[in-house]
């Protein structure tokens, strides 16, 4: 499969998820697309999520969206990453493994230790979840994806309880070296790492 790779920059929730719909109809067996971006501060709550874990929204933005999942937090310096793809010939739950597999290869070519929880969705280091995933799949085509915590602030998700888990303890890969980690360095690791070995035919 090909690919496209677009790095977006910091782009507005609502204009990220309408890009996604228009691309999602472009995408074929042989064609999908990758999206890496970060967002101005929004939480999102996927389509059976549970309002009561929004706690404190503040000055926040709130939106519900079609995905999968409860509610989490995105802003600046959080890497965004919305694979687009025809999911079919491996199956969803391959496919949430592959990606949370990625996020695992990325971090611990950072040296940080990372890894999945069993019966949960995203990716877990030394101080807390560092990484969460929520995908919509329509007649076989994924949109949303996952947010990987690299040098965001924090403290937005003591205004929620992150993915449904109340006191869920959240980190990111600054916080696990201990220094500051530009988002595009991650952006331009995880790209080398998105189709190996999970869309390559």
């Amino acid at each position: 499969m090909k690919v496209e790779v677009r790095r977006l920059g910091l782009l507005g929730f609502d204009e990220a998820w309408d890009l996604q719909r228009r691309l999602a109809a472009e995408v074929t067996p042989r064609r999908g697309f990758l999206l890496l971006l970060e967002h101005p501060p929004v939480f999102t709550l996927g389509k059976n999520a549970d309002p009561r874990n929004v706690l404190d929204a503040g000055d926040i933005p709130v939106r519900r969206i079609d995905r999968g999942g409860d509610v989490t937090y995105h802003g600046p310096g959080q890497l965004v990453g919305y694979p687009l793809v025809d999911v079919r010939r491996m199956g969803v739950r391959a496919f949430v493994r592959s990606l949370e597999g990625s996020i695992v290869d990325l971090l611990e070519g950072f040296g940080v230790r990372a890894w999945p929880k069993e019966g949960c969705v995203g990716v877990w280091a030394s101080r807390g979840k560092i990484a969460s995933l929520g995908l919509r799949v329509r007649k076989g085509v994924s949109t949303h994806g996952f947010a990987l915590n690299v040098s965001n602030d924090l403290s937005p998700f003591a205004r929620i309880n992150p993915c449904g888990q109340p006191g869920c303890a959240m980190t990111s890969l600054s916080l696990e070296l201990g220094r500051p980690v530009p988002v595009g360095e991650a952006a331009s690791r995880f790209r080398l790492r998105f189709g190996e070995p999970m869309l390559e035919s």
